[in-house]
């Protein structure tokens, strides 16, 4: 059983390590292609939030934005193979943070070819973020076993 979960989280991970891996690599100085896809996105997405609330969302350089995002994926894959809660977070975080601004549907037309591909994807991240917070909940749920007192057979009193 053991084995099977470390497989489950395993393959649940690759998600993000394959991810992390190639933005990694395509990174150079400039921080590569993902930072000419995701500025126009987090404009937008600044955009919108700052006349839906009234807050500024403050400004960042994209490539440390997507640096951020790279050691995020990087070590909460890590930590959660492992079965780590804290692992499980970071994952979480990440997907709350990144999945509206990347996946911005509700800029788009229900009509148009991008509202249902950008829905499609969204909906997936919506998955692996209800699947971390089962983990989570699962994880808080099983009790910490302590293990069993054992009577010495030679002594007068129980080992405590």
């Amino acid at each position: 059983m053991a084995f099977l979960s470390f497989l489950g989280r395993l393959l649940f991970v690759s998600v993000f390590i394959l991810s992390a891996y190639q933005e990694f690599n395509e990174f150079g100085a400039d921080g590569g292609p993902a930072v000419k896809a995701l500025k126009p996105k987090f404009n937008i997405f600044s955009k919108h939030v700052a006349t839906q609330t009234g807050i500024q969302v403050p400004r960042v350089e994209m490539k440390h934005l997507i640096m951020g995002a790279i050691v995020m994926k990087s070590l909460g894959s890590l930590l959660f193979v492992f079965g780590s809660t804290f692992g499980a977070i970071i994952l979480l975080l990440h997907q709350a943070i990144s999945a509206p601004i990347l996946y911005d549907f509700y800029n788009y037309e229900a009509e148009k070819k991008e509202f249902n591909q950008l829905f499609v994807k969204f909906t997936q991240s919506l998955a692996l973020l209800g699947a971390l917070l089962f983990f989570i909940g699962m994880k808080n749920s099983i009790p910490n076993r302590s293990p069993k007192k054992k009577d010495c057979i030679f002594c007068i009193t129980p080992i405590p």
